[in-house]
């Protein structure tokens, strides 16, 4: 089967689509963007720039990819859009490419971004992560494989999304989520993520190792150093891939991470 290009779609000469691919009215391709094979791009949906997408993607009604940044600091040089396989893109959702020459804006595979959300430049999504409608990431934001993000969610420029964390719709982010974790309100986190862990497959016993270096990084009153060393010296804790990623993103972090949420704070039950 071939490409199934609708009379009133406006495709430079110069673009490559791939096999299989639907190209609704009035979309707009233009001249150095590639699109794999089996995709399927709605009515008015806009690609543009230097933008690459893999095969198996869905672009929703009037989304654009690969705009110009919304960066006082782009002159107008080359910078990228590479986009993996599978992913879902819905009505008016942007996704920006870099700001820097040959800088890049990367999002995975298998992500589902709904109405209205934007990918600002230079962010890097990983893979199987959802994005709610609304939600506006910031300039080289990091969101980590599988993390959710909710409604009308806003995460500050260079901040950083863990893997499995949950964050709750309206949250407001200046800081680093630490994976596996439930972000809330403004710079905070309420606990682990243990129904989206349980969806995930994480069983109970890594849940309560989780939950466990949760409680110590805030529930004893330790400082960050001093948690994770007690984290490292814990013969249970310590061996654990899971908290080994944990205590790596939060020594990585330059932005700080969030503070335990206090109004009304009550501690985690147990699994």
């Amino acid at each position: 089967m071939s490409s199934q290009i609708h009379p009133r779609a406006m495709i430079h000469p110069n673009a490559k689509i791939g096999a299989d691919t639907v190209v609704e009215a009035d979309v707009i391709i233009d001249e150095h963007v590639e699109i794999g094979a089996n995709c399927h791009l709605r009515a008015r949906a806009i690609v543009t720039g230097h933008t690459r997408l893999g095969d198996c993607n869905v672009v929703g009604y009037g989304a654009i990819l690969g705009a110009e940044p919304q960066d006082t600091a782009y002159s107008g040089v080359i910078s990228y859009v590479e986009i993996g396989h599978g992913n879902t893109f819905r009505e008016y959702v942007t996704v920006h490419r870099g700001t820097a020459e040959h800088s890049k804006t990367i999002v995975g595979d298998r992500n589902l971004i709904l109405t209205g959300a934007h990918v600002a430049h230079n962010c890097t999504l990983g893979n199987d992560i959802t994005l709610v409608n609304n939600v506006l990431l910031a300039g080289h934001v990091v969101v980590q494989d599988h993390a959710f993000l909710g409604g009308d969610a806003v995460v500050h420029q260079h901040c950083r999304i863990g893997a499995y964390a949950m964050v709750r719709g309206q949250t407001r982010l200046g800081v680093d989520v630490p994976p596996f974790l439930m972000a809330v309100d403004t710079n905070e986190v309420i606990g682990i993520n243990r129904v989206g862990l349980q969806r995930h497959g994480f069983t109970e016993s890594r849940r309560r190792l989780i939950q466990r270096a949760f409680l110590v990084l805030y529930r004893r009153g330790l400082t960050r150093s001093e948690a994770l060393g007690a984290i490292a010296a814990d013969r249970e804790l310590a061996p654990s891939e899971d908290i080994q990623q944990l205590c790596e993103f939060i020594r990585t972090s330059r932005r700080g991470i969030c503070k335990l949420y206090r109004k009304h704070a009550t501690l985690e039950s147990s699994d």
